[in-house]
Parts: C-alpha cells; sequence; structure tokens
C-alpha cells in the first residue's frame, strides 16, 4: 500500500471517529437537557381522596366466607401544573386487614392534564370470598360492634408527560381507609337497599420506578 492510499485510509478513520463522537455528544446533550427539565419540573405525585363508598351487600356466613358488594368514587388530583399523567392501568379492590375481599376492578386508561381531577366509580364485588379463620373472628367481632375498617387499594402504572416527552413507566399504589358504620345508620344515606357512606377520606399514596 503506497503512502498516499495510507493517508486516504487514515482520513476516513478520523472522519468516521468524528461523526461517531458527534452522535455520542448529541445524544449527551440531549439526555442532559431532559435530565435537567426532569429536575426543575420534578413531578408531584397525584393526590387521591375516597369521596364515599355504597354498600349494596357485606354478609359474613360459614364457614369463613364473605360476600360483599360495594360501589365507590374515588377522585384524582395532578398537582402539578406543567406535568401531564397517563393513566396506564389501575386496579382497585378492598381489602379487610391485608387480605384481599374482592375482585379487582379495572379502569378505563386515563389522561389527567394539569392541575386537571379525575373521578372513577367502580363496582367491587367478592362472592363468597374464603376469610383466613383468624380474621373472621376479628370481622365478625367488627360487625357487632358495628365498625368495619376497609381500605380500598389502588395499584397500576403511569407515565409522566412534560411537553412531547413522555418518561417510561413508574409504579403507583394507594390506599384509602373506610370507615363503615354498620351501627350507626346517621352516618349514611339510604339508597335503595344500599347505604352510602360520606368519606371523603385522603388516600396514602406512592409513587416508584416500575
Amino acid at each position: 500500500m503506497s503512502a498516499k492510499d495510507c493517508g486516504h485510509h487514515d482520513d476516513e478513520e478520523q472522519l468516521a471517529k468524528r461523526i461517531t463522537v458527534a452522535i455520542v455528544g448529541v445524544f449527551v446533550v440531549v439526555g442532559i437537557i431532559i435530565f435537567l427539565v426532569w429536575a426543575i419540573l420534578h413531578p408531584d405525585k397525584p393526590r387521591f381522596i375516597l369521596q364515599d363508598v355504597t354498600i349494596y351487600a357485606f354478609n359474613l356466613t360459614t364457614p369463613n366466607m364473605l360476600t360483599s358488594n360495594m360501589q365507590i368514587t374515588l377522585s384524582s388530583r395532578n398537582p402539578n401544573d406543567r406535568i401531564g399523567i397517563y393513566y396506564q392501568k389501575l386496579d382497585i379492590f378492598a381489602s379487610y386487614h391485608n387480605q384481599q375481599i374482592t375482585l379487582p376492578t379495572l379502569v378505563p386508561r386515563t389522561y389527567q392534564g394539569h392541575l386537571d381531577v379525575t373521578v372513577w366509580s367502580p363496582f367491587l364485588y367478592g362472592n363468597a370470598v374464603p376469610v383466613a379463620p383468624f380474621l373472621e373472628e376479628g370481622l365478625s367481632q367488627d360487625m357487632n360492634t358495628g365498625m368495619v375498617l376497609l381500605n380500598i387499594k389502588v395499584y397500576g402504572q403511569l407515565k409522566w408527560k412534560v411537553g412531547t416527552w413522555i418518561s417510561g413507566r413508574y409504579q403507583i399504589n394507594a390506599n384509602c381507609p373506610a370507615y363503615i358504620s354498620f351501627a350507626d345508620r346517621t352516618k349514611a344515606i339510604q339508597v335503595g337497599s344500599a347505604m352510602k357512606y360520606q368519606l371523603v377520606q385522603t388516600c396514602t399514596v406512592d409513587v416508584s420506578l416500575n
């Protein structure tokens, strides 16, 4: 190979290196810009409120079987004035002392704009759900005393939206305590054969990387 050919080959290698460095540099700059925007606009997690619970059925039968039928009203507010929220998936169910007592109900995918409020009113069903014996005793006592603490739980995934940029998936968990009084009916509104409890209960919310 002549000196001229070697020089030409070196020029091509230098050009390839410069192109590679330029491409990497562009990616680094874009990454830094996205990071800075994300750091400046660091999103606040959505705020969930359990507005009410309507009980259509809540019956404990032997041996250790619980049948429940209820409708809840759950609201979510996006506290961010520059960041939107895509709710990719949200499952809602009721639990008693960390035991799930209804099937999960999937609510529709939702986009929540800046400072927007979204309201869902799903039905939660649990037909003859086996309850652990030690929980059955506690639940029976709670029902006899007239006050039962249920927890309405939300599990799902969301994405943040800043301008045209959309983040990866984040895990969202919400826990909403619901104190249901079976003894004092003055704390509820009768709706046909059902009892509606106005709660306006703030939920705890956790958002983390998926």
